[in-house]
């Protein structure tokens, strides 16, 4: 429109300017899990995503009551939904998140609630193992719970500590139900390890499932596990062997530590199928809370060795000092090295940060911890995670020589701020493995190796083929590194095209290294190497750079702008769980407008 001033002295003189307006958009709300399956009792923690607009805070209902109430359960202002303690048959109810910027916009989530099929026991720092477990004469210790139930059991932690390390030696069944430990309503039933002292026969956790089936483990405060020795391996959640139907659901698990850094390990969470051909079936670990560990050669999260059909989301871990979540292989874990990778498997909706090993002599004081790492895994999709302050954002490789990482989509995730680099694949030295068949699409990298590595947004190393880098925003910092093939040993690693690249650099300064080989300038680049060529070095219009929000403006180049390979490689779901594709065609980046 114009804008124009009128001189009142005379009225035939003026001057006029144009402005441009550009439309609002609307106010919009995603949840995320979309629905989910809960005992009675039990919990589920819900996160709201509202874009366009300042105010992202919602407001929580159960069946259209703000806050619920006992009868359909409960909701905190945090999202975290509490089933009723009772319920005569399988029920659903519905969870909504409303916009307190715009009322009129809300996202919903169906909720599942199965009432218990066995018997229901209570334990108490105030009571007895000599009781018979009941509400009102509840047992005193967890362990005397595990000893005592069947399956289709619940056990219900009683608000408090309890100080010992659970072994859970029974199985819950597909028939009876799973055997459930959950922590009670409205309180919080917390394993302390504090003085204890972890076995040196092996890594030994908090809680131990070893060789079972059918059990569920939710709503727990896990904490305070430590060892000096370098013998000892100390875990909040140890499962190992082989089984079915493990449930890790909604738990906290902190400050499980090694002050034995240089050669000791400790885990967060670990699921290590340690059997063949018998794997660890159908792991799901959910909503947990990973945090303040100290874990020296070891991982936050992971699967290890003969894993199957395993899932991994919703998860939040910070403030660790090494890799949040490892899908790992060929460590000779499983006793057939046929079986020995963790694979068909999902890792979605995670948020990690804060993860560094720049002071973990176990890493050797270096840049070199993952948000997400596959080492070695195959069949893994990882999408709609939210990574930032990390050492390496996403990495696809095989720390063993003759191995890859196979058959791995990263899709629809945000990486940005990394210490060292957004996204990696190859092995890190001529001597150990590559990466082979992996898809990285629709991706946003904002600003990584803010430490000024070398490493810059998207890394190739050794022995990568048959990769596909496409509809990816990349955003380089001011050193401008784009991509990063410092190596010549594939002639074609990757299958790089309809990219968008921008920095505050001009196209000319930009760089993008293809087979050791520098190449200053995008076009320069595009012509050497021929990859790129119906690739942008244009801005992608963020709404904002400081926050940062990585979602793109109405009138964004990536909007239509990059190729769709199909639901099966790009998705169903963009970052915010709005369709993957939305117009005349997929948008590039995380975000579909």
């Amino acid at each position: 429109m114009t804008v124009t001033a009128v001189s009142q002295a005379d009225p035939t003189k003026s001057a006029s300017a144009q402005v441009t307006i550009t439309p609002t958009a609307a106010v919009n709300v995603t949840i995320s899990p979309t629905s989910a399956t809960v005992a009675t009792g039990g919990t589920q923690q819900f996160t709201a995503t509202v874009q366009n607009t300042s105010n992202t805070a919602v407001t929580w209902q159960v069946n259209g009551v703000t806050g619920g109430n006992a009868t359909v359960g409960t909701i905190s202002s945090s999202g975290l939904y509490t089933a009723p303690a009772t319920v005569q048959s399988t029920t659903t109810v519905t969870v909504t998140a409303v916009s307190q910027a715009d009322p009129t916009k809300s996202a919903s989530a169906q909720v599942t609630i199965t009432p218990i099929v066995g018997m229901v026991f209570y334990v108490s720092t105030t009571g007895s193992d000599s009781n018979p477990g009941t509400l009102s004469s509840p047992w005193r210790t967890i362990q005397h719970a595990a000893n005592s139930v069947q399956a289709g059991d619940a056990v219900y932690v009683r608000g408090g500590a309890y100080n010992e390390s659970v072994n859970i030696s029974v199985s819950g069944s597909a028939t009876a139900g799973p055997i459930t430990f959950k922590t009670f309503p409205g309180e919080q039933g917390i394993i302390d390890g504090t003085g204890l002292v972890p076995s040196t026969a092996g890594t030994q956790g908090l809680i131990n499932i070893v060789n079972q089936s059918y059990i569920s483990i939710q709503g727990l405060e896990i904490r305070n596990y430590q060892t000096s020795s370098a013998s000892a391996t100390p875990a909040g959640i140890w499962v190992s062997g082989s089984g079915s139907n493990i449930q890790l659901l909604n738990n906290l698990v902190h400050n499980v530590v090694t002050t034995s850094e240089s050669t000791g390990s400790a885990f967060g969470i670990a699921v290590y199928g340690t059997s063949a051909p018998a794997s660890l079936d159908s792991v799901t670990i959910s909503g947990n809370q990973v945090y303040n560990l100290r874990t020296g050669t070891s991982e936050s999260v992971n699967v290890d060795g003969n894993v199957t059909n395993f899932v991994i989301t919703n998860n939040v871990i910070h403030d660790n000092d090494n890799i949040g979540i490892d899908v790992i292989g060929f460590e000779g874990v499983s006793p057939d090295p046929a079986y020995d990778y963790a694979r068909n498997g999902t890792v979605a909706g995670n948020t990690i940060y804060n993860i560094s090993a720049i002071n973990n002599p176990g890493e050797g004081n270096q840049y070199d911890a993952n948000g997400i790492y596959v080492d070695g895994g195959s069949q893994v999709v990882i999408e709609r995670n939210l990574i930032h302050n990390v050492d390496i954002g996403i990495e696809m490789a095989s720390e063993h020589r003759g191995r890859v990482t196979s058959f791995v989509i990263a899709r629809n995730n945000l990486v940005y701020w990394s210490n060292s680099v957004g996204i990696s694949i190859g092995g890190y030295a001529s001597n150990v493995g590559g990466t082979d068949h992996c898809t990285i699409g629709n991706n946003t990298l904002f600003q990584n190796d803010t430490k000024n590595t070398g490493s810059g947004e998207f890394q190739i190393q050794y022995y990568a083929t048959n990769n596909v880098f496409k509809n990816n925003i990349v955003y380089a910092s001011s050193q401008g590194l784009f991509i990063n093939n410092y190596t010549n040993s594939e002639p074609d690693p990757s299958d790089v095209d309809y990219n968008l690249y921008y920095s505050s650099l001009s196209p000319s300064a930009a760089d993008f290294r293809w087979n050791g080989t520098d190449h200053p300038g995008f076009s320069s680049y595009q012509s050497a190497t021929e990859k790129d060529t119906h690739s942008q070095y244009t801005d992608p219009q963020f709404l904002s750079l400081t926050t940062p929000n990585l979602q793109i403006q109405p009138t964004s180049p990536s909007l239509n702008a990059g190729i769709n390979l199909g639901p099966t490689v790009v998705g169903t779901l963009d970052f915010a769980g709005n369709p993957r594709v939305h117009g005349s065609n997929i948008d590039i980046g995380a975000y579909e407008q």
